[in-house]
């Protein structure tokens, strides 16, 4: 099924700085939790991401990210997430995050 522009527009992507990385241990599957700072006009935002298999807590902080932040917020057992971030899922669904190639200025739109 084809989406027109019109609809892609809808989807806001945006880039953020990884600032906090907690395990989560209420999770089904093994994640984390994560705080993002997608800068002065979206804020904070919290969200969990089955990323563990890749990434050790560590080299997640300060890493930037591209993430939907325009989804409606969902409820994760106790945890709330606000935002989606965004990889590819290999075959064993271990997740390979989307990232700029460079430092940029958190908040910037993906088109």
């Amino acid at each position: 099924m084809d989406l027109t522009w019109t609809e892609f527009e809808k989807v806001e992507m945006r880039v953020g700085t990884i600032l906090e990385v907690n395990d989560f241990i209420e999770a089904n599957k093994p994640a984390y939790q994560l705080t993002i700072d997608f800068g002065n006009v979206i804020g904070i935002r919290k969200t969990s991401a089955q990323i563990t298999k890749r990434y050790q807590k560590e080299a997640l902080l300060n890493r930037q990210i591209v993430a939907v932040v325009n989804f409606p917020k969902k409820q994760i057992g106790k945890f709330m997430s606000e935002c989606l971030v965004l990889g590819a899922v290999g075959e064993e669904g271990d997740v390979i995050l989307l990232a700029p190639d460079f430092k940029i200025e958190n908040g910037l739109r993906i088109g």
